[in-house]
């Protein structure tokens, strides 16, 4: 196994999330999301801008007999997030769920699909706030007290487009690529302290942002979200630690196939963003194949 996957630690050597914190949470990807921690035994805090569908959500982790606050926060908003991550860490006697060990960076929103020279200066902007910005911010929080605690876990929902080029949607694509530099930093920065990272793909999942796009105009073959909940979930209970640092992507991984993979890994930066050399004698191949 190449050195920067062992780094990572040996899988069960973080105990299992206890507490979650997940945004975007009234809708889409981030409801199956919470609602599949709820189900897994997790308590749940709820982060998303529109009230009353947050509600509605932390009743529904609640008829499945875990604890969920609703905290109705813009992930932009610095002060806004401090306030929702003390909130969501205050002690349970205090109606807190007394620490986060999972956190999930799902909210996110797309830009309109035109080439860069098309693209409106101020969306393109807010894009980049949204998906940067609001995991930065809810990282920059939840962190430290895991850190304090021994050690937790954070997934970023990323995408493909933070791996591949892509002509339309140029702020949604370099935000999933510096979401997946942040993701790799936390790693980096924390890995020793018992903190664990995982850049999460969910493939083409139907939502209401999937189904608003050109791209999928007349699609039928949709990612189950059920796959996206399947890996966060084992993450949270610490079966895919040696992962830690990694891309994956629910349309081809799956908890048994990545700890397959891991067993054997090789490669120098195992899925990670990487420059690849031109060719064999590249003189860049070494400085950027490490």
């Amino acid at each position: 196994m190449a050195e920067d996957t062992v780094a990572a630690g040996p899988a069960g050597d973080v105990p299992p999330a206890r507490a979650a914190l997940v945004t975007g949470a009234s809708r889409g990807i981030g409801r199956e999301v919470a609602l599949g921690l709820a189900r897994a035994g997790l308590d749940v805090a709820l982060l998303a801008r529109d009230a009353g569908r947050l509600a509605e959500v932390a009743g529904e982790v609640r008829d499945l007999g875990r604890v969920a606050l609703a905290l109705p926060c813009d992930v932009t908003d610095a002060t806004a997030v401090e306030a929702a991550v003390r909130s969501a860490e205050a002690p349970v006697s205090g109606g807190g769920l007394g620490g986060v060990d999972l956190l999930v960076n799902n909210a996110g929103r797309i830009d309109a699909e035109v080439p860069l020279w098309e693209a409106d200066p101020d969306e393109w902007w807010s894009v980049l706030e949204t998906n940067v910005r609001g995991p930065f911010l809810l990282a920059r929080y939840v962190v430290p007290g895991m850190l304090a605690r021994g050690g937790g876990r954070v997934v970023d929902l990323n995408s493909g487009a933070g791996s591949h080029d892509n002509a339309a949607a140029t702020a949604y694509n370099a935000s999933k690529t510096a979401l997946m530099r942040l993701g790799a930093g936390l790693h980096a920065a924390g890995q020793r302290q018992g903190l664990r990272v995982l850049e999460l793909a969910p493939g083409v999942v139907r939502t209401d942002m999937t189904e608003s796009m050109r791209a999928h105009e007349g699609r039928t073959d949709w990612t189950p979200v059920e796959r996206t909940v399947d890996l966060v979930t084992a993450f949270a209970a610490g079966g895919l630690d040696v992962c830690s640092g990694w891309f994956v992507r629910a349309s081809h991984d799956t908890p048994e196939s990545l700890r397959e993979l891991a067993a054997r890994a090789s490669a120098p930066a195992a899925r990670r963003l990487r420059v690849q050399p031109a060719a064999g004698d590249d003189p860049l191949g070494e400085a950027v194949g490490r």
